[in-house]
């Protein structure tokens, strides 16, 4: 998954959700963070920080989109989007003779990431992107996440009506120890997510290649649940 142009800058603030305040060649520009999380391990004062600049013309408000941050000398990208787009890139390594790929796909009252045919099998898979890190150990979610739970228990539903089912956990960087649910954050979601793989469905984390201007899903990881 690539980018276009990105420059380099150094994180000011963040007012909201939406929007940062970022030091770029020497100027305070007000840019747009891709990701809604609270993500405030990722963005202290002064962090070095990844931004894609909007293609010339555009009538954007903000001329940079936030999409990625190093900590500790790793570059992490925390653009939300980017999982998915990942993963859609990754679909054909992770099963063989893939033929169908549908995006966005509805089953009973939720909405998976994509449904998947590779030649008899029937796949539904959710995409997680994460970007919480502490010591090598990745942890998802960040905050409680009430859809995701919702994922996880229709996963299981998918799984016993005879579709694969899998969550796959992108780490948006290149090293992890291991991945585990943040049990302290949303317990409901890590006891979900243990018994989901006790009745089918399958958990899969990976690591990724990360450049400035790109993401690749890479390794596999270890996963603790």
């Amino acid at each position: 998954m690539k980018y276009g142009t990105t420059e380099e800058g150094i994180f000011l603030s963040r007012p909201n959700r939406f929007i940062a305040k970022v030091m770029v060649n020497g100027r305070e520009e007000t840019v747009h963070v891709k990701n809604t999380g609270r993500c405030k391990e990722l963005l202290p004062q002064g962090a070095r920080v990844i931004l894609e600049k909007a293609p010339e013309g555009s009538e954007r408000k903000t001329k940079y989109d936030l999409i990625a941050v190093y900590k500790n000398g790793m570059l992490i990208n925390m653009d939300s989007q980017s999982p998915n787009k990942a993963a859609m890139e990754f679909i054909p390594q992770l099963f063989e003779n893939v033929t169908y790929i549908r995006p966005e796909t509805v089953f009973g009252s939720s909405r998976f990431d994509f449904y998947i045919e590779a030649g008899k099998r029937k796949i539904f898979m959710e995409v997680k992107g994460c970007t919480l890190e502490d010591n090598g150990i990745c942890r998802f979610p960040d905050a409680p996440t009430e859809r995701g739970l919702k994922h996880i228990n229709e996963l299981v539903t998918a799984a016993k009506s005879g579709y694969e089912a899998y969550i796959l956990f992108v780490i948006q960087m290149e090293k992890a120890e291991y991945f585990t649910p943040n049990r302290d954050t949303h317990p409901q979601f890590a006891d979900a997510l243990k018994a989901a793989s006790e009745k089918g469905v399958n958990v899969l984390a990976y690591t990724c290649t990360v450049t400035p201007d790109s993401m690749v899903i890479d390794k596999p990881c270890k996963i603790i649940l």
